[in-house]
């Protein structure tokens, strides 16, 4: 029987059930295309006891965050940019410098904990994952490659490594022990010390249909009432919380020592929970109609790429990302529908989009096969994938999004 990862509750809604999927960053190689290929149920509820909504788990974690685990965040400069001035803002606002210490959780490949060098502030990252720690030791940045949780934090703090700045972005909703890891938080901070955990806000995977961010690494999809009842219970206090544009619409939640109370909390953590009441997110409206929308925007795209392959259009896609494997795997294509996915990421080309088996090359093929549609998958830097790719116009062709629903633009 399901229990809630949070509370241990059993009474769940059912809020999006999407099939059966690989995990969406198994990305294969070409002696894999023949061989059985591992699915999972994608299949999400919400628990009626603290409205935290999850998946049913069906594997191990590292099944999910493997040592050759391909997502890299350097890849986006619109993701840099942000990590650049959130540094410089937590700096300004907590006076951190020279006699500080900033850790992050998650720290994949360096992206942030670079800007916290240049600023000359004391750091460290713990990431689990050996290929993007490889590429965070190569910037000069010290990598704990372990998987975060008390044990560790425990350990960390016993060698007097407490920080004053503890940072956690995209990584709450990929914890299978919430509990664990947020109560590892309480026990690696200073008892002054802040910690911030950015995550797309569910608020906005339902207002925006974005179904798509649902995958197996997302174990928790997350609203500040929910959140705020996970750090109560784990030592800690939620004191502010921003909104932010980045991945579809997420909030940046500011939490300390609840033994300490060294920040006192501003009236936008009031705001925030009235916001997602009056949404209704604390009762079982909000999530019972999600997955009639979420299948409506598939049938859509569904049309679309039926349509392309009847009139000889053809169809690439840009970004091999999570989500857009959730969508292509949700939606039934395969190579025959989109002909090949490019990305920067030199880690994913050459290989295969896991499920629908699309090929993953550089971006020279745009220019040499010239495509009549361009999707992008990637949909939260969109503007940054158009700046980019300006040149399809020179031979007609159009971008393609899916979520929330299907457009088709120049």
């Amino acid at each position: 029987m399901m229990r809630c990862r949070h509370c241990g509750g059993g009474d769940f809604i059912p809020f999006l059930d999407l099939g059966e999927a690989p995990p969406s960053n198994s990305y294969l190689d070409e002696a894999d295309l023949d061989l059985p290929e591992k699915r999972y149920p994608l299949v999400i509820r919400t628990c009626t006891e603290c409205w935290l909504t999850q998946t049913e788990d069906f594997a191990d974690r590292e099944e999910f965050f493997s040592g050759d685990y391909a997502y890299f965040s350097s890849f986006s400069r619109t993701w840099l940019d942000h990590a650049r001035a959130y540094v410089g803002a937590m700096r300004d606002r907590f006076g951190l410098g020279p006699d500080s210490l900033i850790a992050e959780v998650a720290a994949n490949d360096g992206y942030l904990l670079q800007y916290a060098r240049e600023l000359g502030i004391p750091c460290y990252g713990i990431e689990p994952t050996r290929s993007t720690a490889e590429a965070a030791r190569a910037k000069g940045i010290e990598i704990v490659e372990e998987f975060f949780g008390q044990e560790l934090a425990a350990r960390l703090a016993s060698q007097g490594r407490q920080a004053d700045l503890i940072a956690a972005n995209n990584v709450l909703a990929h914890v299978p022990d919430i509990n664990d890891f947020v109560a590892g938080f309480a026990t690696l901070l200073k008892p002054s010390g802040v910690a911030t955990f950015e995550f797309p806000h569910l608020y906005e995977m339902v207002r925006g249909n974005q179904f798509d961010t649902a995958y197996h690494e997302h174990y928790s999809y997350l609203s500040l009432l929910a959140v705020e009842r996970i750090f109560s219970a784990n030592g800690l206090t939620v004191f502010d919380v921003e909104t932010t544009p980045h991945h579809g619409g997420s909030l940046r939640v500011f939490a300390c020592r609840r033994d300490h109370r060294a920040h006192q909390v501003t009236p936008a953590v009031e705001a925030m929970l009235e916001t997602e009441r009056r949404a209704g997110m604390n009762s079982e409206a909000f999530y019972t109609g999600f997955q009639v929308t979420a299948e409506a925007a598939r049938d859509e795209f569904r049309a679309f790429l039926d349509e392309a392959r009847a009139t000889g259009l053809k169809v690439a896609a840009y970004g091999a990302a999570a989500k857009g494997n959730t969508l292509l795997n949700f939606a039934g294509a395969d190579a025959g529908d989109i002909a090949f996915v490019v990305d920067r990421n030199r880690a994913k080309q050459g290989r295969y989009m896991p499920g629908s088996h699309i090929p993953i090359v550089g971006e020279e093929r745009l220019i040499s096969d010239q495509p009549h549609r361009v999707v992008i998958l990637p949909w939260n830097i969109e503007t940054e994938i158009r700046t980019q790719l300006t040149f399809i116009s020179d031979w007609g062709g159009q971008f393609v999004t899916a979520i929330p629903k299907l457009r088709i633009r120049s």
